[in-house]
């Protein structure tokens, strides 16, 4: 009998479903270009029979050396119906960094931003791959849009199966090498249902962070909901403050320390950001005091995602949740995803009851299908269909979870275990601190001893004696940092979270130069 199972679609043709309800409609906006709904998938469709002609199919790499333009996100639709695994480059990686990815991917095609040629020239010096595509005309590869420019714009269909990878997302390294996250074409559509639903209105997103991190994600879920997604090529505040003004943007998202920027930027005070119906922010830890402040500087509009790239989406802290006047509601992550389950467990892999700190476990079919290439960190992370996130966290008796670390950033000091967020959170709460970012330096006993980066306000006159004082008085001698240094900004990685191995690299080379 002949089967009846309907075909598997990927969510690049769901997408594309959606463009083609209304083809004029604005879909994408960068420097003042508008790319309507038609042209982009007209543009994705040619842009498919390109790549298979250059030979990428099914189950080949195709990387991504590209910023925030539309034909980057075309090219990621197309590679994606060819059934090609899509790897995405953070640019501000070194290319020494970026070249051991591409081998490691087995990169078949480099699509590449016309902007990076340079860096696309010294990258496969380093790392030679079979075809560069470029975006646009440059002096290496291929120009992908002139040929694209030659082939049909009718209907591709898409030839990916359910459990081929998707995506390879390589995490930013802060807890050492990056490693390749693998997530199926299955899992890539359950991404679309995250965040929570919101009212009907026209939903216009501003990207402002790297498209390939979590805008890239929403961006999908934009053009699904027949939205308009305006492209910045980085995060500036003064030019977010201003397209949000002017293209009146509704969806936004960003790390905490840019969250901040925007808040703390002058122009915040006169521009109209009433256009705003959901900033969420996520990807790290954030302050308690500075959320409240942004919940009075923006309105009712925050909401916190809390996921990982090997989990997918876990809890979410809606709006309602987002009370200035509870500190403790602020801290959380708020409650687990319906679809998902949640156990804190201890070193022995006991289950801990409520208000008791453990390492967050999760499962659900978000999770990754496991890291490229590497089985037995796999086994590590992936048990019995368990992931463990390595984040220290614990949930409370309503089901709130709230994280306290990365296993990996918590200090051992003598007499137990300083949990960094929980001391940034005191740093924070200090009327004149800004921003802290708080890490372990090994001393020359090779003792770890806690260091504290921090931003003051302006004008502000606080010392390292008053906050050390304050902490004392707070949390006790433990938590007490051994050095407080003060900064003009945290450095932040390419995903736009403080880079406390930068941080740590820099405090260990004071050390060695004072010892």
């Amino acid at each position: 009998m002949p089967s009846t199972a309907p075909t598997f679609r990927t969510y690049v043709e769901e997408n594309l479903d959606a463009l083609s309800a209304d083809p004029t409609r604005e879909a994408l906006v960068h420097q003042g270009r508008r790319v309507t709904a038609g042209e982009f998938r007209a543009l994705v469709h040619r842009l498919a029979r390109a790549l298979r002609t250059r030979g990428v199919e099914r189950g080949a790499t195709v990387t991504l050396l590209s910023g925030n333009l539309p034909e980057t996100l075309a090219a990621r639709y197309a590679a994606n119906l060819l059934g090609a695994r899509v790897n995405f480059l953070y640019n501000k990686l070194s290319a020494e960094s970026q070249a051991a990815i591409v081998r490691d991917v087995e990169t078949r095609a480099l699509i590449v931003d016309p902007r990076l040629a340079e860096r696309a020239a010294e990258l496969t010096g380093l790392a030679p791959v079979p075809d560069v595509l470029v975006l646009g005309p440059a002096k290496v590869g291929a120009d992908l849009l002139e040929l694209a420019a030659g082939e049909s714009d009718e209907p591709f269909a898409g030839r990916a199966r359910p459990d081929d990878v998707c995506t390879i997302r390589h995490t930013g390294g802060t807890t050492g090498h990056p490693k390749g996250i693998c997530t199926t074409f299955a899992q890539s559509r359950w991404f679309h249902g995250v965040l929570p639903r919101q009212p009907e209105f026209a939903r216009r997103q501003l990207v402002c962070t790297t498209l390939a991190h979590a805008a890239g994600v929403m961006a999908d879920s934009t053009l699904h909901a027949g939205g308009t997604v305006v492209l910045l090529d980085d995060f500036d505040p003064a030019l977010a403050l201003a397209a949000i003004e002017r293209e009146r943007i509704t969806d936004l998202f960003l790390l905490p320390p840019l969250l901040y920027q925007l808040m703390d930027h002058p122009d915040a005070r006169h521009t109209d950001t009433s256009s705003l119906r959901l900033l969420t922010y996520g990807g790290c830890q954030a302050s308690p005091a500075r959320i409240a402040d942004a919940v009075r500087a923006f309105g009712p509009v925050l909401v916190q995602g809390y996921g990982q790239n090997e989990a997918g989406g876990i809890s979410v802290l809606t709006q309602d949740d987002h009370d200035p006047e509870r500190p403790d509601r602020l801290r959380s992550a708020g409650k687990v995803l319906p679809d998902v389950e949640v156990a804190i467990r201890d070193e022995s892999g006991r289950d801990l009851p409520a208000g008791e700190h453990g390492e967050v476990c999760v499962r659900s079919d978000m999770i990754m299908q496991g890291y490229w290439k590497q089985p037995e960190l796999t086994a590590e992370v992936l048990r019995d269909g368990w992931l463990h996130t390595g984040d220290i966290g614990f949930l409370d008796d309503e089901g709130y979870l709230t994280i306290v670390d990365r296993l990996k950033d918590m200090i051992v000091v003598v007499g137990g275990h300083v949990y960094t967020t929980e001391l940034e959170d005191l740093l924070n709460s200090h009327p004149q601190v800004l921003q802290s970012a708080v890490f372990g330096v090994r001393d020359a006993d090779r003792m770890e001893r806690v260091h504290a980066a921090v931003v003051r306000a302006p004008g502000s006159t606080v010392d390292a004696a008053r906050l050390c004082a304050m902490v004392r008085t707070e949390r006790g001698a433990m938590y007490e940092p051994a050095r407080v240094t003060f900064v003009d900004a945290l450095p932040l990685t390419d995903a736009g979270k403080p880079d406390k191995k930068e941080l740590r690299r820099q405090a260990e080379q004071e050390a060695g130069t004072a010892g």
